[in-house]
């Protein structure tokens, strides 16, 4: 073999050897098969040969050389790939020996939980769950609860009206009566869901809420069966060092009609900023079922007597909680939602 292309075979696999990356591949390769590089150097200066037969050995040399060239180019541009992707997966390298980082999952919203929280206790004393509509209709919102047509709670400044007829219901009642008409006494249940009322929305109150409302129908029910229900529905919620407070109050549904308080949860009737420095909390109102809402359903005065009682979720999950501003359940913070 030419002792030229010997030289280049040693100065190419000595090159191969000392090449980092592929950009010393490619000055390695233009230097080689390039429009000046070596090898096209050699081809070009054959026909300056005369002898047919040292041109046609050199040639075939040559012609060799740029084979193995190319080929171990190629192979050369392989191996710095897969290089590349190793430094690649080591830069990456996750070590599976550590601890890992617990996922974010979701958890139940606080006012679901009381809500259900709620639902259980009554049920557990045999009231059934009845959730209605939340589009309801102007008689079995207003009108068949003893809410004629000038009471004011029935105007636009009170009310969603969305026709003449129809409206955001503004409370759960309105189910009692539609269970009422389908069901002969005794009957007990109660109706959760969501109201709306134009309320102007503080800390205190929002336009959209929800409710629970509860009923129970039958012969001799008096209102000590109702204080007994409320007193012990708040020794479940609140503890059972929970005391309760009625006092009179109005509602057009029922008459009488009381607001009922319990000792405050923050510092249980001690008196603090929470409770106003009275140590009782307002929770709900009841009352006994108003005789005109009897005659609307056609149940029997002298025959049935029953009560009704209705709180918000809202405030019931503020008391329980320590929430100082029932915006918080709808703002969406993060760290609220994760507090609880």
């Amino acid at each position: 073999m030419n002792d030229d292309i010997l030289g280049m075979y040693d100065s190419f696999k000595s090159s191969l050897l000392e090449l980092k990356n592929k950009e010393d591949l490619e000055t390695l390769r233009v230097s080689m098969l390039g429009r000046k590089g070596a090898i096209t150097e050699k081809l070009k200066n054959l026909s300056s040969i005369e002898d047919i037969e040292e041109k046609k050995v050199l040639g075939k040399e040559i012609n060799d050389f740029k084979k193995f060239v190319e080929e171990n180019i190629v192979l050369a541009r392989t191996n710095l790939t897969e290089l590349d992707f190793l430094s690649s997966v080591e830069k990456s390298y996750i070590d599976i020996t550590l601890s890992g980082r617990r996922p974010s999952i979701a958890a139940i919203n606080i006012l679901t939980k009381v809500e259900e929280e709620i639902i259980s206790i009554f049920r557990s004393l045999g009231f059934g769950v009845a959730e209605g509509f939340e589009l309801e209709d102007d008689y079995h919102n207003f009108e068949a609860l003893n809410m004629p047509y000038y009471h004011p709670a029935r105007d636009n400044h009170d009310t969603f009206f969305v026709s003449s007829d129809r409206l955001i219901r503004t409370h759960t009642s309105g189910m009692q009566i539609r269970l009422m008409k389908d069901i002969n006494p005794p009957i007990a249940a109660i109706s959760p869901g969501k109201v709306g009322r134009r309320d102007a929305i503080d800390a205190k109150h929002s336009a959209v809420f929800h409710q629970i409302e509860g009923f129970l129908v039958d012969k001799d029910v008096s209102f000590n069966h109702l204080k007994g229900l409320l007193e012990l529905f708040c020794k479940r919620i609140f503890g059972n060092s929970t005391k309760i407070r009625l006092r009179p109050d109005f509602f057009p549904f029922v008459e009488p009609g009381v607001d009922l308080s319990a000792t405050c949860v923050v510092c249980k009737g001690e008196g603090c900023k929470t409770c106003g420095y009275e140590g009782w909390l307002e929770i709900l109102g009841g009352g006994m079922i108003h005789p005109n809402v009897f005659e609307h359903v056609g149940y029997d005065t002298n025959k049935y007597t029953g009560f009704a009682f209705g709180m918000g979720v809202e405030r019931i999950a503020m008391l329980k909680y320590g929430i100082t501003d029932i915006r918080m359940f709808y703002e969406n913070d993060i760290d609220f939602l994760k507090q609880w």
